[in-house]
């Protein structure tokens, strides 16, 4: 009986594993894709937007075109530059521009790609991504809440699937942050990052994002092992990755998210060098040979 017991977990298992990486090779045609970072220029009545619609338009057409140039497996956009962030909810004026690049993005790179919106907007997210065609979002707060630069974000994985189903998006895959950069997860001491991860798992994640503690800065290779083990989700490693860590990350993880190494000086608001991201890519390349 216990051995029956022990199959019937271990085929329990396989199912759940198979069930999420179906859908995320139904979108990465490619094994461990390179998600570059398209972070847009400042959106309309945010205070460092300049006025003018078509230049941030452009510029985020020009990064498609240096990415693909540079053979990028898929993209994500993201408003960065609307500081300082809203919380939870943003307006008709951010969630409009922002899905028409999306869709312009998508329609140009013929790439899989995702969205998000700063900060914890994710029925926003979830709503251009279906609209402008997209594959993916990245999602804050999914599991257990923290306090992040624009205040106390709750949990919100429950309104998010059900918002998702209303919607008829079950098709785009929600990538969640665990213990997310930029935040403060005191209130959470005593639940590590493995058990976060569990519970994004149990709350139905399409995958965990595990990042540094701020934009640029290294994920703990320990940690990603650890979530590896125990986990049957894709895992995501979501900052910090440079071509010096990329053959380490790789073979623990299942996708990265690059973004601040592809710019100029390794800073997330400077220009793209093609040069760079080629480079990285061809030593993707040689790594998943």
């Amino acid at each position: 009986m216990l051995i029956f017991k022990l199959l019937l977990n271990l085929q329990d298992n396989l199912l759940i594993n198979t069930y999420f990486m179906q859908k995320f090779k139904s979108i990465f045609k490619i094994d461990k894709p390179i998600i570059g970072m398209i972070h847009l220029k400042a959106l309309t009545g945010t205070p460092k937007f300049n006025n003018n619609i078509n230049k941030i338009i452009d510029a985020a057409l020009n990064e498609v075109e240096v990415y693909k140039g540079a053979k990028i497996d898929a993209l994500a956009i993201e408003n960065m530059h609307d500081v300082p962030y809203l919380k939870n909810n943003v307006g008709h004026e951010i969630s409009s521009i922002m899905s028409i690049i999306a869709y312009e993005v998508k329609k140009m790179s013929s790439l899989p790609c995702g969205i998000q919106v700063l900060s914890s907007a994710n029925k926003a997210a979830l709503a251009i991504a279906k609209n402008a065609g997209l594959d993916f979002i990245r999602a804050e707060g999914f599991v257990f809440g923290h306090v992040a630069d624009e205040g106390y974000i709750d949990a919100n994985a429950g309104e998010l699937l059900r918002y998702r189903k209303t919607i008829d998006a079950e098709h785009i895959a929600v990538f969640t942050d665990i213990k997310k950069k930029h935040s403060s997860h005191a209130i959470t001491t005593d639940v590590d990052i493995v058990e976060t991860a569990k519970a994004a798992e149990y709350f139905l994640s399409d995958g965990l994002i595990v990042t540094g503690i701020s934009t640029g800065e290294s994920a703990n290779i320990d940690e990603i092992n650890a979530i590896k083990k125990d986990c049957k989700v894709p895992v995501i490693v979501g900052s910090g990755v440079t071509i010096n860590n990329v053959a380490q990350y790789l073979s623990n993880s299942d996708a990265l998210i690059v973004g601040s190494y592809f710019k100029k000086d390794g800073f997330w608001a400077n220009e793209l060098e093609q040069n760079k991201i080629a480079d990285f890519m061809d030593k993707v390349d040689t790594l998943r040979r």
